[in-house]
């Protein structure tokens, strides 16, 4: 059993994480962050207490340590921790066993009592909103603290912020730990206190909040490069059409979630040509980090399943497979974390909370769009286990996840909603309404149904980090040089010296393209077959793209029409002299009006 603390001069007796973990700079037992949040809670004495705090950066050490004092102290008897999902339960009491705390995490409320060996338990918020009842009759006995895991899960259904609610309102102290930006709902979530801001719209309020800026700066976690890929996507629409479209050009929010879909697509020549970058940039970070992991996330288990067979090919060995519904979901996480395999592929099932340090390299596969899970995703590649590791995540140039990815450094609070300012104001619900309906991720489900991929292919886009954006002009091939400009960033260095990398990088390669500028063909015929069909390509689509901006019509509907006008195949496969007639057709129309 771990020494408690002195009552009268309380001191953590955790490490910074578990186990031998702590990122380089840290202090022997506590991190500064961890340490003035203590100091704070210990001030203040409050019965509920907000920590947000960026995933890595130590929030499962921060609780124990608080419970440990708590318990010391005898200020509590019992300490209940509620989670997002069963993996986490265990995770959490293998982490109390450690610091002396033994938790069971197999309770059920339909047990009613556990083993007098324990302090306490470790529960899922659906598994409070099963029996609520019985969870508080079970907090009403004994002076409990109640730690409560990622709170904003507490809104992901109405019944489980009310379950508990119900279950954990008798507690003598209540800690309530985040990492990822708050819901997008304007759902409360159970004691969390909310004050209105300047604009008189309330918000969240946490006790104590250290963001992910300054984690990096402390060396607590990791800086992330996202590696955005672009390329042209093809595919068929429920009236027969067939749309091709670029990754990251301007198209409405059905054509963005089908082109997503078309990347994503393993039959397509976009995953593959990202799983092999990928995997390159593994190699290379392996070389300063040998057991180095990446995390492919999939959108279901198909797809998943597809993406491990191309990961075979490409790496030689074959990734872990990990889907939500399997019994051994947890022990193949556990097992991956601990060994020096590769890869692992994932159906949403690493989420927030899943504690494998060595993952540096992550590739995003799925539909999945939201700001809250992109920060959970993230969150796995962020922990430093010593100074200089770098994280790359793989990303679809996708404008709302370039958004996301250059804004990870953003502290964000939950927002409840709008608030009316004045009679005139008296819209204000409605407006919050259509606001949150035009905000919309998802493809409507006709369009999805209706929706069929027929081809794909990739080129790097840019680099996003720390707010800037790095790259070289023009289109940059999979597997030229130029890219590899960026894959072969090493995987050992301060965040400081990868921006100045990225930077330079950036400016030599821009040297030597304009020293080149004069050997190179001026004209479209002196470039090679290659290069000349993705030239055209590249300008039938922005003829097309001007031509929606100017006249509303569909990106769709104007290839289609092209096609019966001028003859040939979808413009993915169409020949140099067909490509050529659709621009000529395009600046045609443009005439025409124009006159």
């Amino acid at each position: 059993m771990t020494e408690r603390p002195d009552p009268i001069n309380p001191s953590p007796v955790l490490t910074p994480a578990w186990p031998d973990r702590a990122a380089w700079g840290t202090a022997p037992l506590l991190r500064a962050w961890q340490q003035a949040a203590m100091d704070k809670y210990a001030a203040t004495s409050p019965r509920d207490f907000l920590t947000v705090a960026t995933p890595g950066a130590g929030k499962t050490t921060l609780a124990l340590s608080v419970a440990a004092e708590l318990l010391g102290r005898r200020l509590i008897d019992r300490i209940t921790v509620v989670a997002p999902t069963e993996h986490l339960k265990t995770q959490w009491a293998e982490a109390a066993a450690r610091a002396g705390i033994p938790l069971d995490p197999t309770y059920s409320a339909g047990s009613g009592k556990t083993s007098k060996d324990f302090v306490g338990i470790a529960v899922t918020y659906a598994g409070v909103a099963v029996n609520p009842l019985a969870m508080r009759i079970r907090t009403e006995r004994f002076k409990t603290l109640v730690i409560l895991d990622e709170i904003h899960h507490a809104g992901d259904a109405m019944s489980w912020g009310e379950g508990v609610r119900e279950a954990f309102q008798p507690a003598t102290r209540r800690l309530a730990l985040t990492g990822t930006p708050f819901r997008s709902d304007i759902n409360p979530i159970p004691f969390v206190t909310y004050a209105p801001g300047d604009d008189g719209i309330p918000r969240s309020v946490a006790d104590f909040t250290y963001g992910y800026a300054h984690a990096l700066a402390d060396h607590v976690v990791r800086p992330v490069l996202f590696m955005a890929y672009s390329g042209e996507m093809t595919w068929r629409t429920r009236a027969g059409d067939e749309v091709l479209a670029r990754l990251g050009e301007p198209l409405t929010k059905d054509m963005h979630a089908q082109a997503l879909r078309t990347a994503l697509d393993p039959l397509g020549s976009w995953m593959p040509a990202v799983l092999e970058a990928a995997d390159t940039r593994l190699s290379e970070v392996r070389r300063h980090m040998p057991d180095a992991g990446g995390l492919v996330i999939a959108s279901d288990q198909d797809s998943a399943r597809a993406y491990a067979a191309l990961l075979r090919k490409i790496s030689g060995e074959a990734p872990v497979v990990v889907v939500s519904d399997e019994k051994a979901a947890s022990k193949k996480i556990g097992q991956f974390g601990d060994s020096d395999k590769r890869w692992m592929v994932a159906v949403r099932m690493v989420s927030e909370g899943v504690d494998v340090p060595r993952l540096a390299v992550g590739v995003w596969a799925t539909t999945t769009g939201t700001q809250l899970f992109f920060a959970q995703a993230v969150g796995r590649f962020v922990r430093a286990r010593g100074r200089g590791e770098t994280a790359s995540v793989f990303l679809p140039s996708v404008p709302h996840l370039l958004g996301f990815a250059s804004e990870m450094e953003v502290e964000r609070d939950h927002v409840l909603g709008r608030a009316v300012g004045s009679e005139d104001d008296i819209f204000a619900a409605e407006n919050d309404l259509l606001a949150q309906a035009n905000a919309g991720e998802s493809a409507s489900s006709e369009l999805e149904m209706s929706f069929e991929a027929l081809g794909s292919t990739a080129s790097f886009d840019r680099v996003l980090y720390d707010g800037g954006e790095f790259g070289h002009s023009g289109e940059v091939r999979v597997g030229s040089e130029e890219e590899m400009d960026f894959l072969g960033i090493p995987g050992l260095l301060e965040p400081e010296q990868v921006r100045e990398l990225l930077h330079s990088r950036t400016s030599e390669r821009a040297k030597r393209q304009k020293a080149a500028a004069a050997r190179e063909p001026d004209t479209v015929a002196e470039l090679t077959t290659h290069e000349q069909l993705a030239v055209l390509r590249r300008e039938l689509n922005g003829l097309v793209a001007a031509w929606h901006h100017r006249t509303g019509q569909a990106h769709g509907i104007t290839h289609a029409t092209l096609r019966k006008e001028c003859g040939g195949p979808a413009a993915a496969v169409a020949s140099a002299e067909q490509l050529h007639a659709r621009i000529n057709r395009v600046r045609e129309w443009a005439m025409r009006q124009t006159s």
